[in-house]
Parts: structure tokens; C-alpha cells; sequence
């Protein structure tokens, strides 16, 4: 598998967990219409998700991570 499709593999992973959790959690505890939750839900998630991007290091081509709650760059 390219890199290239891990890293896009791995994105649509962590947003959709997040997402589903997000919504599932908002869902039982606050009543509101469903665009609304589902919209609260997507925002959330893209905050929050970590992004998975290729990055061409000394020449080499690797997988990095950066997300909100850690302050490097992760390289994979």
C-alpha cells in the first residue's frame, strides 16, 4: 500500500471514530434534530482528528502526524 493512501486511510479512520463517539455521546444526553447533531459531530471531528499528511525528509518520503494535543510533529 502507498503511503499515500495509508495517510488518507488513516485520516478518514480518526475522524470517523471521533465522529461516531461525538454523535453517539451528543445524541443521549442532549435531544436536538439530527442535521444539527450530525453538523456538531463533523465540526468536532475535524478539530480534533488527527491529520496525516506525507512529507519529503532528507530526501525521504515518510508519513507524519500532527494533531492538537501533542506540540511535534510525529514521524512515522
Amino acid at each position: 500500500m502507498k503511503l499515500k493512501h495509508k495517510a488518507l486511510l488513516y485520516n478518514f479512520i480518526g475522524f470517523t471514530l471521533i465522529f461516531i463517539i461525538v454523535r453517539l455521546l451528543l445524541g443521549h444526553f442532549v435531544p436536538m434534530h439530527r442535521f444539527l447533531l450530525a453538523g456538531i459531530s463533523a465540526i468536532t471531528a475535524t478539530v480534533f482528528a488527527p491529520k496525516f499528511a506525507l512529507a519529503r525528509i532528507k530526501g525521504e518520503e515518510k508519513m507524519v502526524m500532527k494533531w492538537i494535543f501533542r506540540k511535534e510533529i510525529k514521524e512515522f
